[in-house]
C-alpha cells in the first residue's frame, strides 16, 4: 500500500510560478529538458539556503566551504616545508665517505660544520656552490645555482645569429685569421693537442667603423654553434664602487657553465682605455672595470671553451696591459675592402633587392673608393629609396649612380675614415 501510494503522489502535478513557465517556455517542447533545468534551479537554490544557514558567504577569495577544509593536513605540509637560509658551502670534509661533513659560511659572519639532508644525493654539492639550510639543524636541504644578476643573463643572445660566411664581404683576410683562432678550437681540439700548443684565448678586432667587425662575430657565433654573449662597453660601466667588476666576474662565472662560449665585447674602448690620473677620480672605476677584465683573461685556472672578442675603432686608446699575448693573442684588422671586396659587397645588399638585369656591379664599386660595408650598404638602400620616389618596381643602375652621388660625394664630410687612418 505504501508503494501504491508514493506512485500516486509522483503522478501529481506540481504547480508552477511564473519562472519555471518561463524555463519551460524558453526550452521548447521536449519532455525532459525543462524539467531537468528546474531540478538544477531547486538544488542551486537549496544549496544557496544551506549556506545561510551554516554562515557562508560568496566571495570572489576562491575559498572552499569550511565544511571542506583539512586543517590537519595543512598544518603538516607548512611543518614540513620550511623557509631556507642561503648559505655557501666553501669545504667538504672526508669527501666521498659515508660520513662525510660540510663547511657552509651563512651571511659571511659564522661558519658551521653540518651534514646533508635526507633528501640531497652527495654527488650535487661541490665546493664553492650555493646551498639552501633549514633553520633548526642547519643540514644543507638544496643546492641552488650560481648568484648571476639578471642583466648579465639578459646579454646572452638566446637566437642563434642569422648571419654566415657569406654575408660578410671585403674582409675574406680578417675571417681566415678569426676563423682560426676562434672556430678550430672549439670544432677541432684535438689538432692543437696533438702539437702540444694552447689555443689562443682573445682576439682583437680593430677598423673603421663600418668595416664587418661586429657582423664576423655573429658569423662566428652562427658557425661554430656555442652560446653567444654580447656585452657592450658601456653596459659595464656603473654607478657605484665595484659593480662594473662584479658584473664581470659574473659574466665569466654564467660562460663557464657553458659547454661552449662566444663573448664579444662590443667598443671596449668604453673600458680599456689607457690608465691614467686626472687628479679628479672619475675614472677610477672605470679602470677597476678594465683591471678585473685582465684578470679574468689572465685567469689562473683554465676556462675551458670561453673565446673572448674584443672590438674597437680606436686601438690607440686602449692599455698595454690589455694588449699583451697571453690576454689577447691576436690582432685581426678589418681594412677598407679592395675593388673585390666593394663589388662582393653590392652583390650581397643587392641579393635581396629587386633590381635590374645586367647591372655593373664592378663599375658602381670603382666609383666608391675608400668607402666602407656600412656606406655600401646604404648606398644600396639610397638606390630603393630613388626608385620608390620613381615608383617604379625595380632599382636600375642609375637610381645606384644617383644614390653614388648622394652618400658617397655629398656625405664625405661626415666620413670617420680619415681620422681612423691617423690613428692606425
Amino acid at each position: 500500500m505504501a508503494a501504491e501510494k508514493k506512485k500516486e503522489e509522483a503522478k501529481k502535478v506540481v504547480p508552477l510560478d511564473e519562472s519555471d513557465i518561463k524555463i519551460l517556455q524558453s526550452y521548447g517542447q521536449g519532455p525532459y529538458s525543462g524539467q531537468i533545468k528546474l531540478l538544477e534551479k531547486e538544488i542551486a537554490d537549496e544549496m544557496k539556503r544551506v549556506r545561510e544557514l551554516i554562515g557562508v558567504k560568496e566571495s570572489s577569495t576562491g575559498l572552499a566551504p569550511p565544511s571542506q577544509w583539512d586543517l590537519e593536513s595543512d598544518k603538516e605540509m607548512l611543518r614540513g616545508e620550511h623557509p631556507l637560509q642561503v648559505a655557501k658551502c666553501t669545504k667538504i670534509i672526508n669527501a666521498g665517505q659515508a660520513d662525510a661533513k660540510y663547511m657552509i659560511n651563512l651571511r659571511q659572519i659564522a661558519k658551521y660544520v653540518v651534514e646533508l639532508g635526507e633528501k640531497v644525493p652527495p654527488t650535487d654539492i661541490e665546493e664553492g656552490m650555493r646551498v639552501g639550510v633549514d633553520r633548526q639543524a642547519l643540514k644543507i636541504q638544496r643546492p641552488l645555482p650560481p648568484r648571476i644578476d639578471p642583466t648579465v643573463t639578459m646579454m646572452t643572445v638566446e637566437d642563434k645569429p642569422d648571419v654566415t660566411y657569406d654575408d660578410v664581404g671585403g674582409a675574406k683576410d680578417a675571417l681566415e685569421k678569426l676563423r682560426e683562432v676562434v672556430e678550430l678550437p672549439l670544432l677541432y681540439p684535438e689538432r692543437f693537442e696533438t702539437l702540444g700548443i694552447t689555443p689562443p684565448k682573445g682576439v682583437l678586432l680593430y677598423g673603421p667603423p663600418g668595416t664587418g667587425k661586429t657582423l664576423s662575430a655573429r658569423a662566428v657565433a652562427n658557425r661554430t654553434d656555442a652560446t653567444f654573449i654580447r656585452v657592450i662597453g658601456s653596459e659595464l660601466v656603473q654607478r657605484y664602487i665595484g659593480e662594473g667588476a662584479r658584473m664581470v666576474r659574473e659574466l665569466f662565472q654564467m660562460a663557464q657553465s657553458k659547454k661552449a662560449c662566444i663573448i664579444f665585447f662590443d667598443e671596449v674602448d668604453a673600458i680599456g682605455g689607457t690608465r691614467f690620473d686626472d687628479g679628479s677620480g672619475s675614472d677610477s672605476e672605470v679602470q677597476r672595470t678594465m683591471l678585473e677584465i685582465v684578470n679574468q683573461l689572465d685567469g689562473f685556472d683554465s676556462r675551458g671553451n670561453i673565446k673572448v672578442l674584443m672590438a674597437t675603432n680606436r686601438p690607440d686608446t686602449l692599455d698595454p696591459a690589455l694588449l699583451r699575448p697571453g690576454r689577447l693573442d691576436r690582432k685581426v684588422e678589418f681594412g677598407l675592402p679592395d675593388l673585390a671586396g666593394r663589388t662582393h659587397i653590392l652583390r650581397i645588399h643587392a641579393k635581396t633587392m629587386s633590381v635590374d638585369k645586367h647591372i655593373r656591379y664592378e663599375l658602381l664599386a670603382r666609383l666608391c673608393p675608400n668607402t666602407t660595408g656600412a656606406e655600401l650598404r646604404s648606398v644600396c638602400t639610397e638606390a630603393g629609396m630613388f626608385a620608390i620616389r620613381a615608383r617604379r618596381k625595380t632599382i636600375g643602375e642609375r637610381d645606384f649612380l644617383e644614390a653614388i652621388q648622394k652618400v658617397i660625394k655629398n656625405y664625405r664630410k661626415f666620413s670617420a675614415t680619415p681620422k681612423y687612418l691617423v690613428y692606425n
